[in-house]
Formats: C-alpha cells, sequence, structure tokens
C-alpha cells in the first residue's frame, strides 16, 4: 500500500491552522458566554487545538535544530560559546 503525503506547504502550515482555530473557537467561547456547555465546549476545542499547533511548532524546530547540528558535529560547541 503506497503511502501518501501531504504537499510542503499544507504539512507547513497545518501547525498554524491549528492554532488560529484555537485562538477563533476561545474567542467564540468567550463571546458565547451565557450559553454555557457550549462555550466550555468551544473553550476546551480551541484551547487544546491551540496548544497542540504550539507543540507541533516547537517540536519541529527542535528537530531541525537537533538534526542540524548532527549534520555539523562542530555546531554543538559552537553553541557553548554563544552562552555568557
Amino acid at each position: 500500500m503506497e503511502r501518501r503525503h501531504l504537499s510542503r506547504p499544507v504539512y507547513e502550515g497545518l501547525p498554524w491552522a491549528y492554532i488560529v482555530f484555537g485562538l477563533a473557537a476561545l474567542l467564540i467561547s468567550y463571546l458565547l458566554a451565557a450559553h454555557g456547555a457550549l462555550s466550555f465546549t468551544l473553550g476546551a476545542l480551541g484551547l487544546a487545538a491551540l496548544l497542540y499547533g504550539i507543540v507541533v511548532l516547537l517540536r519541529r524546530r527542535d528537530y531541525r535544530e537537533l538534526r542540524a547540528q548532527y549534520g555539523n558535529p562542530d555546531s554543538i560547541t559552537d553553541d557553548d560559546s554563544r552562552t555568557p
């Protein structure tokens, strides 16, 4: 069975879409405060989407930095020279 992959622009934009969706859901949840359960559900989904988007962005950044360091072993010692 052939594995399907997302195109690069879609793949790179997904975390930002999660973040935008999460912020929009939190805003709508705030505006619908009078509708108890609906507001809570939207708020919880919004918070989860926002956190998921941030986590994915940070994990990709860390993975790419780590991969770059292993591609250039001297860059590991360069990082130590930048710290005061």
